[in-house]
């Protein structure tokens, strides 16, 4: 797949090894995107500002054992190469220029046209490499009226109606704690990568792909976009339980709350048989019925609510799960996170680090049975792999080198 071999540094396993990325992606869909793609084995090089970087690395809180980073930075810049060049040097845009013209992928999330003003758009490079899969990650896109708008993640959840679902029904609708637009954007944009990636191997050719916020903040809003088009209908926020399915929730033992799902009569039937010890609930002709339950949401989440303060949470998980019934504990980060589920999994490592030693990570959840993801290698340091990436890549000397620094393509920090 490969036309110049890999950096010595590059694992040499995963689903996606042998795949060569050039990310000029900053804060977090489009750097999630990437890290995607380098936790299945891509090759993904970072190119950051030689000044400040990727402006996600100063992010709160920051941590003295990074260098005064952010912590939120190691969280979706894993397993990459950081190249710190200033682009808007000549020499700095010449570098970006031949790495991208021997890679399989160019992700960037700029907004408006900012590759284009760069000489780095998608007709510059597929000229020179067609092959490349060039994918554009903006907020309204990069064509039309809304081009040129700037959008976050939380003004996405807003103006996609997303916000409107979540909350209570007597105060505004709320937005997720997680960024889960930037973070569902990543993951349409690593699939859109890799669908253009089979594409070409097909055609021979690359192509330009784009991911935007908003129309995946539509896509997140789920079935009521369908509900409300085909009839009009008005979801309720309803909290913490459920607008379509009763009697759904959380619910308060004597020690803790917990989430309970009912999403189907055999489930109902389970909570107020099995668990409840109430069979004239469970086979009443009228609450086996969904919409039923619906009717009756009140009175049968009120007997639950009195029944499940009678006792600790873990008798309750326990009567439920033995039942068939899904319920867990509403937990606290933290708790989540030191949970004997997450330690069953696996989920919390250690990663060395040039500067803190170790620090922790979160692991990349897909498992795969003949090409296991790589090693995780914690993210880069800010320009830490530049000379190697370009020794290795461009065949770069010392003296290249030190004539790129004096052109000013890593920065008044590297005057040459």
């Amino acid at each position: 797949m490969k036309k110049t071999p890999m950096t010595s540094t590059h694992p040499s396993i995963g689903p996606l090894a042998g795949l060569r990325v050039i990310d000029f992606t900053h804060f977090l869909a489009g750097p999630v995107a990437s890290m995607i793609l380098a936790d299945g084995g891509a090759e993904v090089v970072k190119i950051e500002d030689a000044v400040r970087g990727d402006a996600f690395r100063h992010f709160l809180p920051p941590d003295e054992r990074l260098g005064g980073e952010g912590v939120p930075f190691l969280w979706c810049n894993r397993n990459k190469k950081s190249v710190a060049i200033d682009l808007k040097s000549d020499s700095g845009r010449d570098i970006a220029l031949r790495l991208a013209g021997d890679a399989d992928v160019v992700v960037e999330n700029f907004s408006g046209r900012v590759m284009e003003r760069l000489g780095l758009g998608w007709e510059t490079l597929s000229a020179a490499n067609p092959r490349l899969i060039y994918c554009a990650i903006s907020a309204y896109g990069r064509d039309g009226e809304f081009a040129d708008r700037l959008g976050f993640d939380p003004v996405t959840q807003a103006e996609s109606g997303f916000m409107s679902l979540n909350g209570f029904e007597d105060r505004d609708g709320v937005r997720t704690g997680s960024s889960v637009m930037d973070i569902s954007t990543g993951m349409m944009a690593s699939n859109a990568i890799l669908s253009a990636v089979i594409a070409r191997e097909r055609t021979g050719r690359g192509q330009r792909v784009e991911v935007a916020l908003y129309d995946t903040a539509i896509t997140m809003t789920g079935y009521v976009t369908l509900q409300n088009l085909f009839n009009g209908w008005q979801p309720r926020r309803v909290g913490n339980g459920s607008a379509d399915t009763v009697p759904t929730g959380v619910f308060h033992a004597s020690d803790g709350p917990f989430f309970m799902v009912c999403a189907s009569t055999v489930i109902f039937q389970r909570v107020y048989r099995d668990v409840a010890g109430m069979p004239g609930i469970a086979d009443d002709p009228e609450l086996v019925r969904p919409a039923g339950r619906m009717a009756q949401r009140d009175r049968l989440i009120g007997i639950l609510a009195e029944l499940f303060a009678s006792d600790t949470r873990e008798h309750w998980l326990a009567r439920l799960r033995q039942a068939g019934v899904p319920a867990g504990a509403v937990r606290s980060v933290e708790e989540a996170l030191h949970s004997r589920e997450t330690l069953a999994r696996g989920l919390v490592t250690q990663l060395p680090h040039p500067t803190a030693g170790s620090v922790p990570n979160v692991a990349f959840p897909m498992r795969f049975s003949d090409t296991p993801v790589v090693a995780p290698v914690a993210a880069p340091l800010l320009g830490e792999h530049t000379r190697e990436v370009l020794r290795e890549l461009l065949g770069f000397d010392e003296e290249q080198w030190r004539e790129a620094a004096r052109d000013g393509a890593f920065g008044p920090a590297h005057p040459g």
